[in-house]
């Protein structure tokens, strides 16, 4: 449930949070009921999904080498670190030898990552991170920590709720590996163009959060993993 005031982490208790958190703190009951919603729908997806899961697995296995999963650090819920569930798509390495975001065509990723990045089957393991409480379906989707380092103040109030597998920004932005392709400087421009953007709508997000809003999240996620443009 969502902290006291006061008790929350004191780089989070300022002036710019405080309005975000009155909003919140007047739906906590929706609040339980998003928690309750993820819990069930997560324990009932795990069931489904337990046999493709194991398939993909194997196809990445046999398609490059490394390991299964993608497990690296994000952040999340009052600035909690946790180690991300995500089928592997690109080379071992991938963080050495490039930057932590993905641009069009780049060339770590591997030929099985392609196809379930194309699908986000990539992010079904995440489903580990929603029944653990890292994770909801629908929230800020987790940045590495490095991002979060230079959030302004008032990002961090995408902090009181835990991060999401999918978001109005994620839709917005679903293609933005197309935009940061022609970047000199890639990390830079995701902080300071795409990240202020998404941010916009993270914020919006949480002024007019419902459960029901998150519902029809969802399912505009899925009308755009399936072509649907949302301008």
């Amino acid at each position: 449930m969502l902290k006291r005031w006061d008790d929350l982490p004191d780089f989070m208790k300022v002036p710019e949070v405080r309005p975000y958190w009155e909003i919140l703190n007047k739906k906590r009951g929706q609040l339980l009921l998003k928690r309750v919603f993820d819990l069930v729908v997560a324990i009932v997806l795990l069931v489904f999904l337990a046999i493709p899961m194991a398939v993909i697995a194997i196809v990445i296995k046999l398609d490059s080498s490394g390991t299964v999963f993608y497990r690296q650090e994000r952040v999340t819920r009052y600035g909690k670190h946790f180690r991300i569930h995500k089928f592997r798509t690109m080379v071992s390495n991938a963080d050495k030898i490039g930057a932590t975001v993905t641009v069009e065509n780049d060339n770590r990723i591997t030929k099985v990552g392609a196809k379930l990045r194309g699908l986000r089957l990539d992010e079904l393991p995440q489903v580990f991170d929603v029944i653990s409480g890292n994770m909801s379906f629908v929230g800020t989707r987790p940045e590495a920590l490095k991002y979060v380092e230079q959030y302004k103040p008032e990002y961090f109030a995408t902090l009181l709720i835990p991060a999401g597998i999918t978001s109005e920004a994620s839709i917005r932005y679903k293609d933005e590996d197309k935009l940061l392709s022609a970047a000199d400087d890639v990390d830079k421009t995701y902080v300071e163009k795409v990240l202020t953007e998404k941010m916009k709508w993270n914020l919006e997000s949480i002024n007019k959060f419902t459960f029901f809003r998150d519902i029809v999240t969802m399912f505009r996620t899925v009308f755009a993993v399936l072509g649907k443009e949302y301008y």
